[in-house]
């Protein structure tokens, strides 16, 4: 079991590979295809939304596939995303390979989150989502050396490499599935669909909240890097670029810690303390300095805050809902989540171009209120 949950986690480090490659490379990219920034926001729409259809037939799949298996085809899907973004030489081409680049994410989140909220502690499901975080930092390196010694195109075929030995690795390593063939079988014959999942208290509140908490963190991930290069001067690309890794190295931190406390104090009090932090790092964001170091460690302190939010609304799913239903309404919040990822940044392209991106911060202090009132909302309801 525990070589088992050591591959879990080497697949959430594929996971958050290629998250934050758009937002590292993309002050680069807009140049090389002759397009404003904003433009990000429609390449990043589409990820997303491909994200929500998988996620939305997650529960389906679940039902039907081993999550040994949706994760081998995930990884593969997103293998050939990253290659034709390393082959795209015009931005309309970027929307062709965005299709299985955002597919293959959907189901291999849910299920994988689906598994261990239903058979592991907090703890594990924290320190899974540290992995996701640690892929996430390793890939904007890779972009701000492809972008110093080559061009961004590298920054994806490098990171393909990776995904293509991890995929190797869970390939090895189905023979460690047989033991949870028996999780499996309960999860097929017993699992809601998600039209009766949203019925239930709590749940469509919850699942907004994940779309307020999702829209957030897409915003620093995509954003992040440009944040500096307009409102701070002088900075190379290779350091803005460098910057795309701020927010995945405080997400890391701060479920490493959570992982720590998470058994103590348990997943709403996490979230509480997660979205208090949060707003210290935003006010550091907001304070006027021209350096840009207040900044940087606001946005890993924003990071560190949002750490504990997004594990910890998944693996109280089961507690809150029931296991026979935490298939679909996981499935249901992974959806709502990557409709925040989906429309919000782009939304915020938009304003940014009209009012300026330093309007930025104020953006995140509105989704981190809508998240914690949501979630504080559904405690109340779920008492009932």
């Amino acid at each position: 079991m525990g070589l088992l949950i050591a591959i879990i986690y080497l697949i959430f480090v594929s996971l958050g590979l290629p998250d934050s490659l758009l937002g590292a490379g993309w002050p680069t990219m807009q140049v090389a295809f002759h397009v404003p920034s904003s433009y990000a926001g429609y390449v990043a729409m589409t990820l997303s939304f491909m994200t929500i259809i998988s996620a939305l037939v997650s529960p389906r799949i679940i039902r039907k596939v081993h999550t040994k298996w949706i994760v081998i085809v995930s990884i593969f899907l997103t293998i050939v995303g990253l290659v034709g973004f390393s082959l795209s030489t015009h931005y309309w081409m970027l929307f062709l390979f965005a299709i299985p680049y955002g597919f293959g994410a959907g189901s291999i989140d849910a299920a994988v989150n689906h598994y261990v909220a239903n058979n592991h502690s907090g703890a594990i499901m924290n320190f899974l989502h540290c992995f996701y975080g640690l892929g996430a930092i390793i890939s904007p390196l890779i972009m701000g050396y492809a972008l110093s010694v080559a061009r961004w195109n590298e920054g994806y075929r490098w990171t393909s490499y990776i995904q293509t030995g991890i995929l190797l690795v869970c390939i090895l390593s189905l023979p460690l599935w047989k033991k949870s063939q028996q999780h499996f079988e309960e999860t097929r014959t017993k699992s809601m669909g998600i039209k009766d999942a949203i019925k239930l208290p709590g749940v469509l509140p919850t699942s907004i909240a994940f779309f307020a908490y999702c829209a957030s963190e897409a915003t620093c991930i995509l954003w992040t890097s440009s944040y500096f290069a307009g409102t701070k001067d002088g900075l190379s690309d290779e350091l803005i670029a460098s910057f795309g890794s701020l927010i995945f190295g405080g997400l890391l931190a701060g479920r490493i810690l959570s992982g720590i406390i998470s058994n103590k104090l348990g997943d709403r009090h996490l979230i509480r303390l997660g979205v208090l932090v949060e707003l210290i790092g935003i006010t550091l964001v907001l304070l006027p300095f021209d350096h840009y170091a207040p900044a940087a460690i606001g946005f890993l302190v924003i990071g560190a805050g949002m750490g504990p939010v997004y594990p910890s609304i998944q693996h109280m799913a089961p507690a809150n809902f029931g296991k026979e239903e935490s298939a679909a309404t996981i499935g249901l919040q992974t959806a709502f989540g990557c409709m925040g990822s989906s429309f919000m940044p782009m939304i915020f392209g938009i304003i940014q171009q009209h009012i300026g991106i330093a309007i930025m911060p104020l953006y995140l202090l509105f989704f981190a209120c809508i998240t914690c009132g949501l979630l504080e909302y559904t405690y109340r309801v779920i008492r009932k």
